[in-house]
């Protein structure tokens, strides 16, 4: 079997297919990659590599081919120039870099933008092989929800170009159950089968390496959120929580990572005087296990949109191999996980008078009581979400339906 994975992010990118394209090739999987020119999260392209021009490396291994595309940079529109670039060049360079090339499936893996999914339709049909789009995002519910876009006119369009790539995958795949029924209403022979997101087995190892020093963090009582700072975050929570908490000295907010928000949060820590909020900026992913397992708690927010509410973020499934308590901001299926799991504390979205008594909760709990919630954590992650395991039958997905297009031809 051989594939080709089509992504608009990847490495140095840090995103979670790397550690899946490691691991099909340690399996002895033979693939490609399409993706763009890297400059996330920043917004500008990487050292090493230029906005303009197809390029082509080899990494680990197999081989990457990078069409050109706008860097993402700062604002809404160029955000757009970045999508549409990568769809367009997708449409035009793909095919010439891929030239002569054959694959028995294509993959996509589809965070936002899942327009990214047009160029690898294109070539499925080129190719005369079978599409599999792993959803991340439900679009265009979640241009709505950021923010980034309010035209009902263009939402319905955006709609119409969902409704069109999923019709022409022959499956989908959902990280969380709840996406089910909104994709649904827009397709209806498309397959769809779930298959949640996890991490990289380091994760769930004890850490023995050096961690860089963080004001915060291994001192005192430690909640510490990672990932991207934005809208979709509602950061604001923490900022509130922190404001209620700030006469308790040995608690503390560690928020690493960086977004749209952070400029936001670091203002408005300085203007209320926040020393229990801690802005160390964005670390390497191989970090933050380390990171992680130092934290006394972990925390997840997420806005009170409906969209939301069917998200499970890919952070749980981390936080909960890291083996630490997890204090959850948000509602629906990833506050229904950690409970599920006993893993943690579940608080209404956007509540931060719920935040920081859930944080209080946990700084008054026995160290012994908040191990106990990080062991359940870690075990409900090698049952439900194990590395291993998901890549085995990421594989079954992709062949089985390789298979199926062999024979229907």
């Amino acid at each position: 079997m051989r594939v080709l994975i089509v992504s608009l992010y990847f490495w140095p990118e840090g995103f979670r297919i790397n550690e899946i394209c490691n691991s099909l090739q340690e399996k002895g999987i033979a693939f490609e990659v399409l993706t763009g020119k890297p400059n996330y999260p920043r917004g500008d392209v990487f050292p090493g590599y230029r906005a303009w021009g197809c390029q082509k490396e080899v990494h680990h291994g197999y081989g990457i081919n990078r069409v050109p595309l706008f860097a993402r940079g700062r604002g809404g529109w160029r955000l757009a120039l970045n999508y549409f670039s990568f769809v367009i060049s997708g449409l035009l360079f793909a095919p010439w870099m891929l030239r002569n090339k054959k694959f028995d499936v294509i993959f996509i893996y589809a965070p936002s933008p899942v327009l990214q999914a047009i160029p690898a339709i294109f070539l499925g049909w080129l190719k005369k092989c079978p599409v599999v789009l792993w959803v991340q995002d439900l679009w265009p519910e979640s241009l709505s929800a950021t923010g980034h876009v309010h035209n009902h006119a263009v939402l319905k369009l955006v709609e119409r170009m969902v409704r069109f790539i999923y019709r022409h995958s022959d499956l989908l795949l959902v990280p969380s159950r709840a996406f089910e029924k909104p994709i649904r209403a827009l397709v209806t022979d498309t397959p769809i089968k779930y298959y949640p997101n996890s991490v990289d087995d380091t994760f769930a190892v004890p850490s023995t390496g050096d961690t860089p020093p963080i004001d915060g963090l291994g001192e005192g009582f430690s909640v510490m959120f990672a990932g991207n700072i934005g809208a979709a975050q509602a950061v604001s929570v923490i900022v509130e929580a922190a404001s209620l908490l700030k006469e308790y000295p040995h608690i503390h907010f560690v928020i690493l990572g960086d977004g749209s928000a952070r400029e936001w949060m670091m203002k408005e820590v300085q203007l209320r005087g926040l020393t229990n909020v801690h802005l160390p900026g964005r670390f390497p992913v191989e970090t933050m296990p380390g990171f992680m397992q130092k934290a006394s708690a972990l925390l997840v927010t997420l806005a009170d949109r409906p969209i939301f509410a069917a998200t499970v973020p890919n952070k749980i499934q981390a936080y909960m191999a890291a083996g630490r308590p997890i204090i959850a901001c948000l509602n629906g299926e990833g506050a229904r996980l950690v409970v599920e799991a006993k893993a943690g504390l579940a608080t209404p979205a956007e509540d931060p008078r719920a935040l920081a008594e859930a944080v209080l909760q946990l700084y008054m709990q026995s160290s012994d009581e908040r191990a106990s919630m990080g062991d359940n954590g870690r075990r409900y992650y090698q049952e439900h979400f194990d590395h291993g395991r998901l890549i085995d039958q990421l594989i079954e997905h992709l062949h089985g339906v390789a298979q199926t297009k062999k024979v229907s031809r």
